[in-house]
C-alpha cells in the first residue's frame, strides 16, 4: 500500500498543478473564492444552528402556552377532577391529553392515530407535560405539536442560505477578477510601453507617469535597469565606432601596399618592404584592439613603459593621408612620456588627422617639456572650431558641420581625450588661438 501511495502522490500533485490557474488574476481569484467559501461555510453552519434552536424554542413556547391555557379549564377544587367545557374549545383541545393520575380524562378526536407519541418524544411530534396545580390531585396536561412546519422552515432556510452562498461566491469571483484586472491594467500598460520603448529606443521613463505606490517603486527599479542597459548599449556603440575609426588607417595602409605591390612585378627587397609595412599595420591593428578592449573591460590602459615623443610623432607622418606641409618639432633634449608608444600614437593620431583634414596650407606638431610633464601641440591654419560648437567638441558622435564633405563619425577627439585621461593626461582645445585650431595634449613625464 505504501508503494501505491508513493506512486499516486506525484500523479495527484501533477494533476493539481494542471488545474491551478496560470495567471495572477486567476490565482488571486481562486484565493479569494476559497477564503470566501470557508467563511460562508462557517457562517452558514452557525446561522442554521441558531435558526433551528430558535424554531425549537418557539415550538416549546407554543406547547407551554397551550398547556397553560388548557389547565385553566380543569377544576381540581373537588375530590374528583373534572374538565370544564367551554364554547369553541375545539382548537384548544387539538393534540391535548388530560390525565388525573393514571386515568385519562380527555383526549383529542384523532387520538387513535397519535397513541404512539407517548413513546416517541423525539419523532415528528414534540410533547410537553405540565401539572395543573401543586395539590395532590395529580392532574396533568400533555400537549403535542407537529414539527413538520418547523423542519420545513429550517430546510427552507438551509436551502436559501446555500443559494445565497452560491450567489455570493459567484459575485466574489467575478468582482475579484474585475478588481484584479483593473489593478493589473497599469502593469499591462507598462509592459506595452517597455516593448514600444525598446523598439524605438525612447528616452521615456516609467517614473514620469502616475502609478500606485507599489508600481511606482517597480517603475523606479525598471528605470534603473533601463538606464544600465542603455549605458551598456551606448558604450557598445561607442566601442564599435572607435574600433572602426581607429582601424581605418592601418587597413588603408595594408590596402595601399597591396595595390602598389600588385600593379607590377616587384623585386625581392621591395616585396620584403611591403611585407614589413603590412606586418607593422597588422601589429598596429592588434594594439588598437587590445587598447580599446582593455578600456571597455575596465582594464588598465596605462601599461608600464615610456615612449620617446619625437620618434613616435614622426611615425605618424608616415601615414598615407598626411600631407607634405606637416612639420614636427621638439624643443630641448629628447622628451620621454610616461606611456607606451602605441598609446601615444593613438592619442595624437585623431588630432593630427583632423588638422590635416581641415588645414589650408600648414600643420605643425610641436612637443616640449612642461613643469608637470610633456606637452604636444597640434596646430593648423584651417577654419577652426565654431564657437557655439566648442562646448560639444569632445562629445561622442558630434560634428560641427556634418555636410562639410569630409567623412567622419565624430569619435576621434572623444577617443583621444578618453585615452589621455586613462593615462593620467588630458586633451584640451584652445579657443583663443586664431587663425585655425590648436589642440594640446598633456602627458606625464617618463
Amino acid at each position: 500500500m505504501s508503494g501505491i501511495r508513493h506512486r499516486l502522490r506525484p500523479a495527484v500533485t501533477a494533476f493539481l498543478h494542471r488545474l491551478a490557474p496560470r495567471t495572477l488574476r486567476g490565482q488571486l481569484s481562486l484565493v479569494a473564492v476559497t477564503t470566501a467559501t470557508l467563511l460562508m461555510l462557517v457562517l452558514t453552519v452557525a446561522f442554521n444552528a441558531v435558526a433551528q434552536h430558535r424554531l425549537q424554542h418557539q415550538a416549546d413556547d407554543e406547547l407551554r402556552t397551550r398547556a397553560a391555557a388548557v389547565a385553566t379549564t380543569i377544576d381540581t377544587s373537588r375530590r374528583t377532577v373534572r374538565v370544564l367545557e367551554t364554547s369553541n374549545d375545539a382548537l384548544l383541545d387539538t393534540n391535548v391529553w388530560i390525565y388525573a393520575g393514571r386515568r385519562l380524562l380527555e383526549e383529542p378526536p384523532n387520538a387513535g392515530s397519535l397513541t404512539h407519541v407517548t413513546a416517541d418524544v423525539d419523532g415528528p411530534l414534540r410533547l410537553c407535560s405540565q401539572p395543573v396545580s401543586a395539590d395532590k390531585s395529580g392532574a396533568l396536561v400533555v400537549t403535542a405539536l407537529d414539527l413538520s412546519p418547523y423542519r420545513s422552515s429550517a430546510d427552507t432556510l438551509l436551502m436559501g442560505s446555500l443559494a445565497l452562498d452560491g450567489v455570493m461566491l459567484a459575485c466574489t469571483y467575478a468582482l475579484t477578477r474585475l478588481a484584479v484586472g483593473r489593478a493589473l491594467r497599469p502593469v499591462r500598460t507598462m509592459t506595452d510601453q517597455a516593448t514600444q520603448w525598446s523598439a524605438v529606443a525612447s528616452e521615456e521613463r516609467f517614473s514620469s507617469m502616475r502609478h500606485p505606490a507599489e508600481l511606482a517603486r517597480l517603475g523606479t527599479s525598471l528605470d534603473a535597469i533601463l538606464d544600465r542597459i542603455r549605458t551598456l548599449l551606448r558604450h557598445e556603440r561607442q566601442l564599435t565606432g572607435e574600433l572602426s575609426h581607429e582601424l581605418r588607417t592601418p587597413l588603408s595602409r595594408i590596402i595601399a601596399e597591396l595595390d602598389w605591390w600588385q600593379t607590377r612585378p616587384r623585386s625581392t627587397d621591395q616585396t620584403h618592404a611591403t611585407h614589413k609595412v603590412i606586418a607593422d599595420a597588422a601589429q598596429s591593428m592588434r594594439t588598437i584592439c587590445d587598447t580599446l578592449l582593455d578600456d571597455a573591460r575596465g582594464g588598465t590602459l596605462t601599461a608600464p613603459g615610456t615612449a620617446e615623443v619625437l620618434p613616435a610623432l614622426r611615425r605618424l607622418t608616415e601615414l598615407p593621408d598626411v600631407p607634405g606641409h606637416l612639420t614636427v618639432t621638439a624643443d630641448g633634449p629628447p622628451l620621454l612620456a610616461g606611456i607606451p608608444p602605441a598609446l601615444l600614437e593613438r592619442i595624437v593620431s585623431p588630432l593630427l588627422t583632423n588638422a590635416c583634414r581641415y588645414a589650408h596650407s600648414e600643420v605643425a606638431v610641436r612637443a616640449y617639456r612642461a613643469p608637470d610633464g610633456v606637452r604636444v601641440e597640434v596646430i593648423d591654419d584651417g577654419p577652426g572650431v565654431p564657437r557655439p560648437f566648442a562646448s560639444r567638441l569632445f562629445e561622442p558622435g558630434q560634428r560641427a558641420d556634418p555636410g562639410d564633405g569630409h567623412h567622419g563619425a565624430g569619435l576621434g577627439l572623444p577617443l583621444a581625450r578618453r585615452l589621455a585621461r586613462s593615462a593620467g593626461g588630458e586633451v584640451t582645445y584652445d579657443p583663443e588661438h586664431t587663425p585655425g585650431a590648436r589642440f594640446v595634449v598633456s602627458l606625464p613625464a617618463g
